[in-house]
């Protein structure tokens, strides 16, 4: 599973969260610096990533257009890098099955 990160979380998620999501990347990553949601939700399209957020945009966007690509909405408040990525590391199994559903566009994790 490709996760791409938005900007709205930190690039260290990346490294941490390397063994569980090989191959994902940040926004800043694939030069989405300050990119519009719609060109990073092209960039996850075209490019098989599933995007990772904390913006309710990609909440809406997901409601409006589906999938691809999926979208996992971070409903975490203020919550640091550290707990945002053991949230992700303790739902890889769900974040997997997720992936696997063709009818799922959106995935709420709160933490």
């Amino acid at each position: 599973m490709k996760l791409l990160f938005d900007e709205n979380v930190s690039p260290k998620l990346v490294g941490l969260l390397e063994p569980e999501y090989p191959e994902s990347a940040h926004a800043h990553d694939v030069d989405l610096r300050g990119a519009p949601d719609s060109r990073i939700w092209e960039h996850a399209r075209e490019n098989g990533f599933t995007i990772v957020s904390k913006d309710d945009d990609f909440r809406q966007r997901s409601f409006l257009h589906g999938a691809p690509p999926k979208v996992v909405w971070l409903q975490v408040g203020n919550a640091g890098t550290a707990a945002i990525a053991e949230l992700l590391r303790g739902h890889a199994s769900q974040l997997r099955r997720f992936e696997a559903e063709e009818d799922s566009a959106l995935l709420i994790l709160p933490i």
